[in-house]
């Protein structure tokens, strides 16, 4: 257990690495690369962005060795102590000092999702579903990404930041479902592995998934999208879960009222980091240094 938890907490810290990399580099691409192909070529000749994605593979082998001691609702709580380190971390680099505003969101939105998590602690199921039901789920899920997408349309900085981040975590969240499904094809053979759609579309939903994801770096500061991501991404692997494989989660009195307060803490943490005049500085900093900063 103690190997479980210190790997989850290294799988954190390299997250938090991984996501300022990342975000300090695409916030200084060109307008004109928003939400295009041309935005992932350009960022992977950037050595800066490319040590962020080193940083998130190791960090997904700390999180693999993690699950094989632990199951994943220990894992998953403690590996969003990610956000604990990133946002200060990315302060830290622009020599701007968190106010209390700040650590009070970043501290809401870790903990919110943490309790969430710990409370309604899902189980695992089958990853087995009929074409019917996959057309549904899928449909579903694209549906709640372009409509975050068509809302980001209306706003700027970290409202347009948090709702690309909104989408992207959507995305992320079905293709670990996708993932699941595909793992789960590994003993029949590559026959039946790479005959079937779902491992297609997972390659998509990935690439979908990491265009998304940096353009939400690009639009603003870290702290408006790394939050919505980590939210959302598994609260749609969950619900998606739940309906599709017969998952389950803890419901009911106790735990459906501190997952509930856990959900209402994490918003409220969002809130005062989109609104934090600070971290939009921070952003409009970085967005000015242009691609060589």
């Amino acid at each position: 257990m103690l190997t479980a938890v210190l790997a989850s907490l290294a799988a954190g810290v390299c997250f938090a690495f991984a996501g300022v990399l990342q975000q300090r580099a695409a916030s200084t691409r060109p307008a004109d690369e928003f939400l295009t192909p041309r935005l992932l070529l350009d960022l992977a000749r950037q050595p800066l962005w490319l040590s962020g994605i080193s940083l998130a593979v190791l960090a997904y082998g700390w999180q693999a060795l993690a699950l094989a001691r632990a199951p994943l609702s220990l894992v998953q709580p403690l590996i969003v102590s990610e956000l604990v380190f990133a946002i200060p971390l990315s302060a830290l680099l622009h020599r701007m000092p968190l106010r209390r505003r700040e650590w009070l969101g970043t501290l809401a939105v870790s903990g919110g999702l943490a309790a969430a998590l710990v409370a309604a602690r899902p189980r695992g199921g089958t990853p087995v579903a009929s074409p019917g039901e996959w057309l549904v789920t899928l449909t579903a899920a694209g549906g709640a990404a372009c409509a975050a997408l068509l809302a980001a349309r209306r706003f700027r900085g970290t409202v347009k930041a948090s709702l690309i981040a909104l989408a992207g975590g959507t995305v992320m969240g079905t293709q670990s479902v996708l993932l699941d499904s595909t793992v789960d094809r590994f003993g029949d053979g590559p026959a039946v592995l790479f005959g079937a759609w779902q491992t297609y579309l997972l390659v998509a939903a990935s690439i979908g998934g990491l265009l998304l994801i940096q353009s939400a770096f690009q639009a603003g500061p870290l702290s408006a999208s790394m939050p919505v991501l980590d939210a959302a991404e598994p609260a749609v692997a969950i619900m998606i879960g739940v309906a599709l494989f017969g998952e389950t989660i803890r419901t009911g009195w106790p735990a459906g009222a501190v997952a509930a307060a856990g959900v209402l803490l994490l918003l409220a943490g969002i809130v005062l980091l989109d609104t934090s005049p600070l971290l939009r500085a921070l952003h409009r900093g970085d967005a000015a240094g242009g691609p060589g900063s």
